[in-house]
């Protein structure tokens, strides 16, 4: 079987790694190329699978951009895959590899959304309820998120199937603590929507602990400015960017993920392996994967009360937070491993092909 694994992102986030676990864990049998419109990106998603080969085709900037969207097409009927596996960083995005995909003769399309983010376009609406309506399979990462891109967009209700996220199990060698008390950490990037500015707003009302930003992104002068204000510059830890973000999570006594949007986030699930309780917004899929009281808590978005409230129990109670971390283990390896994801995605392709 042949695959074109296709993302036009332009920065290495989540989602992307997302698609590198599974192409790392699809049977060999598969024969991988990689279709990217930024070269940093692609590779760092081919690297998941040795034998892949990386393709490179130019973003288009609008509709009327007739050069790369020719050019996108060109390259999909060239490789004539069996299966066009579109990576959606946002609902709205990809289109054109999508579109291609779809005018390229003996293609199967499947549509993968990893954030169900609406628009507020109605042409773009519309462009991308046509397009939907002819893949062969339209999957997202949970089925929350399903029902807000059916929603989103505008099509049948249940037309849109399920397949988690998942992570590899493997062994990690931790990193020291990043502080003496209790810590709180997060992974991921440093953006307005993933509500790290509440975390720090939490800690003046947690007495000796540390929160540690593992990530970098745009909103880090504002989140060290917010720190400065509110005097707790000596307990937030920007670590920056890391290779290795998983090695910092065996010294977190809790993971935080505070966001205001989410698809099905793979830091959750990273943390529950490494066996950290998770206290996380209520948001996009985050509640299929954590179980409140089981294996973390949930609390409203933009709610910075509860999310001090729950922190203030986990660190109380260190009992309670081992109890929900060895909860969250075994849960997430049962549920959200890559092998899960891969064996998933290969049952869907057979059944499009027939």
């Amino acid at each position: 079987m042949k695959l074109v694994a296709y993302s036009d992102a332009t920065s290495f986030g989540g989602a992307e790694q997302a698609l590198a676990n599974l192409l790392a864990f699809l049977d060999p049998s598969f024969e991988i190329d990689v279709l990217a419109v930024d070269e940093e990106v692609g590779e760092a998603i081919r690297t998941a699978r040795e034998s892949s080969s990386l393709h490179l085709v130019p973003r288009a900037a609008n509709k009327w951009d007739a050069g790369p969207i020719l050019r996108h097409l060109r390259v999909v009927r060239k490789l004539r895959p069996d299966i066009f596996h579109a990576n959606l960083w946002t609902t709205v995005r990809g289109q054109y590899g999508v579109i291609a995909a779809l005018l390229a003769r003996g293609v199967r399309t499947v549509v993968v959304e990893q954030a169900p983010l609406p628009t507020d376009s109605p042409l773009q609406r519309f462009l991308k309820r046509v397009s939907s309506l002819r893949v062969s399979a339209h999957v997202a990462v949970g089925e929350r998120s399903a029902r807000a891109v059916e929603e989103a967009v505008g099509l049948p209700k249940g037309s849109v199937r399920t397949i988690y996220n998942g992570v590899p199990d493997v062994p990690v060698d931790p990193l020291p603590r990043r502080a003496s008390g209790p810590v709180i950490g997060a992974v991921g990037r440093l953006s307005q929507e993933k509500g790290y500015d509440l975390a720090i707003r939490a800690l003046p009302n947690l007495p000796g602990s540390t929160l540690v930003l593992v990530g970098d992104g745009s909103e880090r002068e504002r989140l060290v400015a917010l720190s400065a204000e509110l005097g707790v510059s000596d307990r937030v830890d920007f670590v920056g960017w890391s290779d290795e973000p998983r090695r910092y999570l065996p010294g977190f006594d809790a993971f935080v993920l505070p966001s205001r949007q989410e698809g099905f986030p793979l830091a959750v699930v990273e943390a529950m392996l490494a066996g950290v309780p998770v206290v996380a917004a209520d948001v996009g899929s985050v509640s299929e994967a954590v179980v409140e009281a089981e294996t973390g808590f949930l609390i409203p978005r933009d709610d910075p009360a509860a999310l001090t409230d729950r922190l203030r129990r986990l660190i109380s109670d260190p009992e309670l937070a081992q109890k929900m971390g060895r909860t969250g283990r075994e849960r997430a390896k049962t549920n959200f491993t890559a092998e899960a994801m891969a064996r998933s995605f290969e049952e869907l392709y057979r059944e499009i092909l027939g």
